[in-house]
């Protein structure tokens, strides 16, 4: 019966364990949505300064044609259509660069968004003016997964549904505890110096005579509302049924989630190789084609189309190149990486935490060894500062 009686008690406690683990949970996974959003600005932005950097290229060659057609076209050797047709080649390339730049530049402000760093400073530090040591970040060959059960707890959305559904079975607990009698004690305390009839008792407030109080014990039975406590039960219950069924979505979408990072990752790779080899032999036609039009072999036509096919292959190159990196990213998000960086350290930063300590006294709850401490002798729930399978 002291077991039933305590089981209340112990079940509130479990409940207010598992949904503190729960927020903490969530607070990794806004951590896991941040770092993967930088990253991913970050290889927009080199993608995007390549391209620009590639389009530049192309147009100081496509300047070089056109004065080449011009010089033939006044020595007689062409038509006015090979200069108009150069001329619109290279001011169509020349179109591509104010859009890519406002693209950089959106994509740097929101950048900055994320990191809380004004655009001057954060310019400064990704060096936007040195576009031509601007590459996008290589991916990793390969992609370590480790033990699927593992990495599937190591993201926090899983660790929250878990917390969630732990939370929620001990409610049922809670709610089947008041079905059993709850005991309670009180009592009070006074001094007084009259007796029940008036009578003076010495005068003396703070004498033995003085002193009175009592102590009376409880019992609460609630038989007649059984039918709403069982109610309770049940509904706690349908409850603990729902957030399991979310806890095995999540769990399933997790897992999907990996799927489709690892599946873009792959074959992001495998249609970067191609767009190589394609990019080779556009650079390779357009060297014969000059060569073969200047000693009047073929027509601008040529030139012109083996131009144009070269600009569309590197500017898509580039982006598949940038899309390998993306999907990289886009694994590792779903492997649930990106929270470990509050490893050993506050869950606020330092700057914040003495602001805050300076207008209340938060004790050691901003402190990141605060679960080794207790509350009243009881322990406080241990918070995942590692992934599962580096703890092994």
């Amino acid at each position: 019966m002291g077991a039933r009686l305590l089981g209340k008690f112990r079940r509130g406690i479990e409940t207010a364990d598992a949904q503190l683990l729960a927020s903490v949970a969530d607070y990794d996974a806004v951590l896991v949505t941040v770092a993967a959003d930088v990253a991913t600005n970050y290889m927009i932005i080199r993608s995007l300064q390549e391209r620009i950097v590639i389009a530049e290229r192309n147009v100081t060659l496509q300047r070089a044609t056109l004065d080449l057609t011009e010089t033939r076209f006044n020595a007689g050797k062409v038509s006015e259509l090979d200069v108009t047709t150069a001329r619109a080649t290279l001011t169509n390339t020349q179109s591509l660069i104010p859009d890519l730049e406002n693209a950089l530049r959106q994509v740097t402000l929101a950048l900055g968004v994320l990191l809380g760093r004004p655009p001057s400073e954060l310019g400064a530090i990704l060096g936007t003016d040195d576009r031509a040591s601007a590459r996008v970040p290589e991916a990793p060959p390969e992609i370590a997964l480790g033990v699927p059960a593992d990495l599937l707890r190591r993201r926090p959305d899983v660790r929250l549904a878990e917390r969630l559904a732990a939370a929620q079975s001990a409610q049922i607990g809670a709610a089947t505890a008041d079905l059993f009698p709850s005991i309670s004690i009180g009592g009070s305390t006074a001094f007084r110096v009259t007796d029940s009839q008036g009578a003076d008792l010495g005068g003396d407030l703070f004498t033995s005579d003085s002193f009175t109080g009592f102590v009376g014990l409880s019992v609460n039975w609630p038989i007649l509302n059984y039918g709403r406590i069982k109610g309770n039960v049940r509904v706690q219950d349908a409850r603990y049924e729902q957030v399991a069924a979310q806890f095995q979505e999540t769990v399933l979408r997790a897992a999907a989630d990996v799927e489709a990072g690892l599946s873009s990752f792959l074959r992001s790779r495998e249609r970067t190789a191609f767009l190589a080899e394609s990019v080779e032999a556009a650079e390779r036609s357009v060297e014969l084609s000059l060569v073969q039009y200047r000693a009047g072999a073929v027509d601008f036509i040529r030139v012109n189309d083996a131009q144009t096919v070269l600009v569309e292959r590197q500017d898509r190159l580039v982006e598949s190149q940038a899309s390998v990196s993306l999907a990289a990213v886009q694994t590792y998000r779903a492997l649930g990486g990106g929270w470990e960086i509050r490893a050993g350290e506050e869950f606020i930063d330092r700057e914040t935490a003495e602001r805050m300590r300076e207008r209340t006294d938060w004790g050691d709850v901003l402190r990141p060894d605060w679960e080794d401490g207790s509350d009243l002798g009881f322990e406080r729930p241990a918070l995942e500062t590692s992934a599962p399978d580096e703890e092994q």
